[in-house]
């Protein structure tokens, strides 16, 4: 069977889908999978750090199942409809490359993290649609055709109401449009930019009436303290990231070697483009990096428009070598990850993280070991707190001051309701000594060990809403609730409900 053949390509297409769904049956759902399992829970028009995407899309999803593979089948699926996506419109592409369908579709399809990356989070939406909307970009720049610009705007929409990386690709265009220097082209931009309005009005209102966490979570809280400043360790941290995801081959293949065949005007057009798409946003990420840390899952959006790049870019022989190397590659990530969770959960036990896991894989049992009884179960960690509220499928707030991530947990809980309660609290850390004693009446602590790791067990008895308002809320109002003046705020939660004679606004 040939390795460019169509029925390669349909054979890894089946094996792998098949290695996805056992994968995503085999591994338990992690803390930012829970998380937003409530945002699909609780549906809305937006939720504390992301736009709505991904809770509207497993919301749909829980209305079937709530099994973690079920909720994760659109990322099970998603390498395999990428791949068809690109064979379809590859041939319109390069046409004088058509033949190639099979070999580039091969190449997405066995890219390191679309082999084993089954985890389902905002980035799925946002891959799906920038990946889709770079497509019908790339082919209304064959002629301008303003159906398709329609729909890259459309798409690139998507993308904006599933994570603001969207941008990056809005100026990757805005890049392709200058290069092009035609009216055509600013026209076609003007179509796709005009579709984003909605999804950016619609963020807009939300914001508004909500504190404006999307803008102080990504803009303000998230990069204060020491995971920002210029350094040069993130930088080659990203250069690792990269060279993976994409593969020495690959980057080689990608941006430093020449095109390997003779081309039309139009298809040497088209790729211009290409390459637009896939290096202007990791050229960005690459100028933000020696600030802060580019996290594997942000590049992904961009990855599969390199890949396409490479396939371009090598010569027959060279390509046979190329989707060989993935095929390889592919099958090396299959075996680690079948051994990885074929051993016991123990073999783990010297890692810091080892308590994180015990619970992500045994939070049940943890709880049961607890002795929650009739008392209402907290943690002190948003990570935590979604685990086991997913375990129980009932919501588990954090008891504490939470970090500048995932606190949509403060539109969930009204602490104002549990006054007089009594809290259990799971934790994997220590509690700090005198740490819980003005919030209860009365607090107990225990502690047990199970699997190697030990938990802790904090019991308060009569909730003391007034106190932890004065200790813990107003320092959470003031660290992550400060509203610039210069933007319109209609609403907070947090500000109207716990501190209603003091002002949000900075």
């Amino acid at each position: 069977m040939p390795i460019t053949s169509g029925r390669f390509f349909l054979a890894a297409a089946g094996l792998t889908l098949i290695f996805r769904f056992w994968l995503a049956a085999a591994l338990p759902m992690t803390g930012d999978e829970a998380y937003f399992y409530w945002w699909g829970r609780q549906p809305d028009w937006g939720f504390y750090d992301h736009p709505p995407m991904i809770g509207w899309w497993l919301a749909v999803l829980l209305t079937v199942s709530d099994a973690a593979w079920w909720l994760r089948l659109p990322q099970i699926i998603q390498p395999l409809l990428l791949a068809l996506a690109v064979r379809l419109v590859w041939p319109r592409l390069f046409p004088q490359a058509a033949g190639q369908r099979d070999a580039v579709a091969s190449v997405i399809l066995l890219a390191p993290p679309f082999v084993w990356n089954v985890l389902v989070t905002t980035d799925t939406a946002l891959v799906y649609c920038a990946v889709l909307s770079g497509l019908a970009w790339l082919r209304a720049a064959q002629d301008d055709d303003w159906r398709w610009y329609l729909l890259a705007g459309l798409l690139l929409a998507g993308a904006v109401l599933s994570k603001y990386f969207a941008a990056l690709l809005g100026f990757g265009y805005l890049v392709d449009a200058a290069r092009r220097r035609k009216t055509s082209a600013w026209q076609g931009l003007a179509i796709v930019y005009a579709c984003c309005i909605p999804a950016l009005g619609l963020m807009a209102w939300w914001n508004s009436g909500h504190c404006w966490t999307n803008y102080l979570f990504n803009f303000v809280n998230r990069h204060s303290g020491a995971n920002i400043g210029f350094n040069l360790r993130t930088p080659l941290l990203y250069l690792v990231t990269l060279l993976y995801v994409l593969t020495p081959p690959i980057v080689w293949m990608s941006w430093w070697k020449a095109p390997a065949c003779r081309s039309t005007s139009a298809e040497s057009a088209t790729e211009r483009s290409l390459s637009l798409l896939a290096a202007v946003p990791l050229m960005l990420f690459a100028l933000l990096s020696f600030f802060k840390t580019i996290g594997l899952h942000w590049v992904l959006s961009f990855v599969p428009f390199a890949l396409l790049l490479a396939v371009r870019r090598a010569a027959s022989g060279g390509l046979e070598k190329l989707v060989r190397f993935c095929a390889g590659f592919a099958a090396l990530h299959v075996v680690l990850f079948a051994v990885l969770v074929s051993l016991p959960l123990e073999t783990w036990r010297s890692l810091n993280v080892y308590p994180s896991m015990v619970l992500t894989f045994d939070g049940r049992e943890l709880v049961e070991r607890s002795r929650i009884g009739a008392t209402l179960l907290a943690s002190d960690g948003y990570s935590n707190a979604a685990i086991l509220g997913y375990l129980e499928r009932r919501h588990v707030p954090v008891l504490g001051p939470g970090s500048g991530h995932a606190r949509h947990d403060d539109i969930l809980t009204d602490w104002r309701e549990l006054d007089g309660r009594d809290i259990t609290v799971l934790r994997k850390t220590e509690p700090n000594p005198g740490e819980y004693d003005g919030w209860f009446r009365r607090v107990a602590i225990d502690d047990f060990e199970y699997r190697g790791a030990r938990f802790w067990v904090v019991r308060g008895e009569g909730f003391d809403y007034a106190s932890f308002r004065d200790t813990v809320l107003e320092g959470v109002r003031r660290q992550y609730y400060v509203v610039p003046a210069w933007l319109p705020l209609s609403g907070c939660y947090f500000c109207d409900r716990y501190f209603p004679e003091r002002s949000c606004r900075r």
